[in-house]
């Protein structure tokens, strides 16, 4: 049985779309939730309502990413409020369209900034944690953007395809440790990050392509979070799980 009881959790980026799903479905698991979140407070509350709805115990900590040392911070605030974590969930990003030619060095270092050197923030502070008392689970939200690529989002493809060989290089530094790290890599989901892109004619087209012949809802990736976090998935290490409806089979 999928169970998070007795553990605490932190998850980034929770204020909406699949964090919130993800934030949501821990708690109702039984999990204690830090709900991370950067500028829409008002959101993330939502999010720790949603969750005290059922019955379960959450905070909402905000933090800029993209800032140095934030990362770092928010992990210890989340410890600070609920004890020592037991699964981290690194699911923040941006997504912003730039082609190649067009896009500026500050595009890209923002990019890689906070999809990236924000999730090593977290995961090192977490990695400090969980060492000394030999346990620890670790879900990095990449993308199949980072499997196949982007045209006109290669920073973000760039930034979740990194995020894909961190997850196994660190799978290999800390699992001797009894830490484990894993990824979910998600197709089209619908968020309000994506919404706007999914309602052309590009994007219905990319929907139309997908074999299950749809986008996906947040807690369809929830799902899939939770089981990698949770006892269930014990011996899963460095692995990359897509949940895409089949729009990249790989493995």
């Amino acid at each position: 049985m999928l169970s998070l009881a007795g553990k605490t959790a932190l998850v980034s980026g929770a204020s909406r779309g699949i964090g919130r799903a993800v934030s949501v479905f821990f708690g109702r698991l039984g999990a204690e939730v830090a709900v991370g979140y950067h500028r829409n407070e008002t959101a993330a509350r939502e999010t720790v309502a949603l969750i005290e709805k059922d019955g379960g115990k959450a905070i909402s900590l905000g933090a800029d990413l993209g800032r140095e040392g934030e990362a770092e911070r928010l992990v210890q605030a989340a410890e600070e409020a609920l004890g020592a974590l037991d699964i981290l969930v690194v699911n923040h990003g941006i997504w912003k369209a730039a082609r190649i030619e067009e896009m500026t060095p500050g595009q890209w270092d923002e990019t890689l900034r906070v999809n990236l050197g924000a999730a090593r923030g977290l995961c090192a502070e977490a990695v400090r944690s969980m060492r000394p008392r030999g346990t620890g689970a670790i879900v990095l939200v990449a993308s199949t953007a980072g499997q196949r690529g982007e045209a006109g989002h290669s920073h973000y493809a760039a930034s979740k395809g990194a995020l894909v060989s961190l997850a196994k290089s660190l799978a290999k530094e800390v699992g001797p440790e009894g830490i484990r790290v894993n990824v979910v890599a998600p197709g089209w989901v619908v968020t309000d990050m994506t919404r706007e892109a999914l309602d052309t004619e590009e994007g219905r087209a990319f929907v139309a392509a997908v074999p299950l012949g749809r986008a996906a809802q947040p807690e369809e990736i929830a799902g899939p979070v939770a089981c990698l976090a949770s006892d269930l998935a014990s011996y899963i290490q460095g692995n990359v799980l897509s949940v895409n409806g089949g729009s990249v089979m790989v493995g």
